[in-house]
């Protein structure tokens, strides 16, 4: 009975001791992730929180950590990318404030200080004034576009819309300025209607902007094209060049807000980088897709994607 009572006491105290051991293993886990967590808080650095351990709850402790922290590296590597992007738009908005808002300075300082000016000079001064003056609209109306676009707050109704017609219409717009430019257009329409779902007043938006571009920074290809085609599902339009394209390390980055063509294609242009971010808000808007594709002085290809309608 003694030798039982004395085998059940060191079975106990080892129980205990193994118990004690545990915990102090399990505090000194803790007390490393602890300190670990702070240090990466601090530094801010990718690192993430290893601890061997057996212990179940711990375990899915360190899950939890690492899923936590592994989401706020993210957050932060984006609020990074913004604010660079932000400030990137600033300067590249500022630019074109200035530009234009410079000339319209040296317009009317023209006007005061020179009395003697002939008429037919302070028309042209004051068309000069006029059309900077658009310019600067201009900007500023593409500026809050997009923070309206971003803020859900527009109205763009959606309906069914006749995706040839309207790029009929919005490729003879462009017409004149093409041929005059001695530029080539190539259009390639179906008789035969196509619909799709959409709005009207945004795809001539997304035209507008997409045959700008082609127009700007496609020139030196002395062509450029607007293609329409459908499959079963869907109704491509397919704007192009055969400029200097652009480099296969910008193309996932030119629908990006703030950034600008001119960074990959054309440094004589200079723009703000918001008319292809909001080309890509109204076509995503219209529940479709925009792609690109381009071969430096073959071919660059803006393709929009829309649903077809055919009832």
């Amino acid at each position: 009975m003694i030798i039982f009572l004395l085998l059940m006491i060191v079975l106990l105290v080892g129980i205990i001791i193994f118990q004690v051991r545990v915990k102090k293993q399990q505090n000194t886990s803790i007390q490393y992730m602890h300190q670990k967590l702070q240090a990466i808080i601090n530094e801010q650095s990718s690192e993430k929180i290893l601890v061997p351990t057996a212990n179940q709850e711990l375990q899915q402790l360190l899950i939890a950590m690492n899923a936590l922290l592994d989401h706020n590296q993210r957050v932060s590597a984006t609020h990074r990318k913004m604010e660079s992007s932000m400030k990137k738009m600033l300067a590249n908005i500022s630019h074109d404030l200035k530009t234009p808002l410079t000339v319209v300075l040296g317009y009317t300082e023209m006007l005061q200080l020179k009395q003697s000016l002939s008429e037919e000079e302070q028309r042209r001064l004051l068309k000069g004034v006029h059309s900077k003056s658009l310019e600067v609209l201009k900007i500023i109306h593409t500026f809050f576009d997009l923070a309206k676009l971003e803020a859900g707050d527009t109205d763009y109704p959606m309906t069914k819309i006749n995706v040839n017609e309207i790029c009929r219409k919005n490729i003879l717009s462009f017409y004149d300025m093409v041929t005059s430019m001695g530029l080539e257009i190539d259009i390639a329409i179906p008789e035969m209607s196509m619909y799709a779902f959409g709005n009207e007043d945004a795809l001539d938006r997304v035209l507008n902007n997409l045959l700008s571009n082609a127009v700007a920074y496609g020139a030196a290809g002395n062509i450029i094209g607007l293609t329409v085609r459908n499959d079963d599902t869907n109704i491509f339009i397919d704007v192009w060049d055969r400029g200097k394209g652009i480099d296969e390390y910008h193309i996932d980055n030119v629908f990006e807000r703030m950034y600008t063509l001119e960074d990959s294609r054309n440094k004589s242009f200079q723009g703000s980088g918001l008319g292809l971010t909001i080309t890509k808000r109204l076509v995503e808007l219209m529940e479709g897709s925009i792609q690109l594709s381009s071969i430096p002085y073959e071919k660059t290809i803006f393709s929009v994607s829309l649903k077809r309608i055919t009832y």
